[in-house]
């Protein structure tokens, strides 16, 4: 049997998550495959760099937590195919966490409209959910 942690536990668990990030926590999204964990240099090349609001989750409810806010970029930094999301903490250089990107129905961990970014074009994360181990 695999570890369970009850509800509250893995609500305190993203909690945390999101106080550990702060609130200036900076989101980018990278071409290529995401690095073996966040404690791996960076791999890819950022295609957009998103500020988000001091505020950025709901609160955790139910093992999950919803992202809070508007999550955007007025103009992506390059051109390419979205494939991976690092979350920093404010410093834009500390890795929290990262996931996989796909388009909508894809399954990633993160999803956009369309994974081919172009240089300059504005990116809004329009739906974003953590949910915590243990279930």
């Amino acid at each position: 049997m695999a570890i369970q942690f009850s509800r509250l536990t893995r609500n305190a668990f993203l909690d945390a998550l999101e106080t550990y990030a702060g609130t200036s926590a900076v989101l980018k999204i990278r071409t290529g495959a995401a690095p073996a964990d966040c404690d791996t240099a960076d791999a890819g090349t950022v295609l957009a760099t998103l500020s988000l609001p001091s505020d950025w989750m709901a609160a955790a409810a139910n093992g999950s937590k919803a992202k809070a806010g508007t999550w955007e970029d007025a103009s992506a930094d390059a051109a390419g195919t979205a494939a991976h999301w690092r979350l920093y903490k404010s410093d834009g250089t500390t890795c929290v966490a990262q996931g996989t990107i796909t388009a909508t129905g894809g399954g990633g961990d993160l999803t956009l409209v369309n994974t081919n970014i172009a240089k300059g074009q504005p990116i809004t994360i329009t739906s974003f959910t953590l949910t915590a181990p243990g279930a």
